[in-house]
């Protein structure tokens, strides 16, 4: 099982990721985190909770040092299934299509921003948003993703936090 996250933004006032959050970081094989963390610090939280490599981009509100350390775009293969990520995967209008263009070797495409958790799949080509489980902004709740590969597909889920 791999844990998806996006916009952590952490530190921010007394905010600490939810116990249902941590657990998962704890028993993942990896971690996906479609950036904005905010602070070093929350990458090595996350790094620390997991048992498993942690797979991340930049987002905008990043500081300095992770985005010159986070690429902007990656793909990483797991279990046989190629899932790439980006913070941004700019406006809804056309996002499948647009995403399948950018990333036209993957299976799916993991991305934040929004805060608002989605997942479409168009012609077995999937993008998902794990929302936030810090900052739920217009989402009606916390929530962040899980990913299981299934002979070599992926499939994702929301949890809600």
């Amino acid at each position: 099982m791999i844990a998806v996250l996006a916009d952590t933004h952490m530190p921010k006032g007394g905010r600490a990721l939810p116990p249902r959050c941590v657990e998962i970081l704890g028993e993942a094989d990896a971690v996906l985190h479609a950036g904005d963390f905010f602070a070093v610090a929350m990458l090595r939280e996350i790094e620390a909770l997991s048992r498993g490599p942690v797979h991340a981009v930049h987002g905008n509100v990043d500081e300095a040092e992770l985005r010159a350390a986070l690429p902007e775009a990656l793909e990483v293969e797991l279990g046989g299934a190629r899932v790439a990520m980006v913070h941004d995967a700019g406006p809804a209008k056309g996002r499948v299509g647009r995403m399948r263009r950018r990333f036209p070797g993957a299976d799916a495409v993991v991305f934040g921003h929004s805060h608002l958790p989605l997942h479409e799949e168009e012609d077995g080509f999937q993008i998902f948003n794990p929302g936030s489980p810090t900052e739920r902004r217009r989402a009606p709740r916390h929530s962040m993703g899980v990913l299981r590969v299934e002979s070599g597909r992926p499939r994702f889920e929301h949890v809600w936090l």
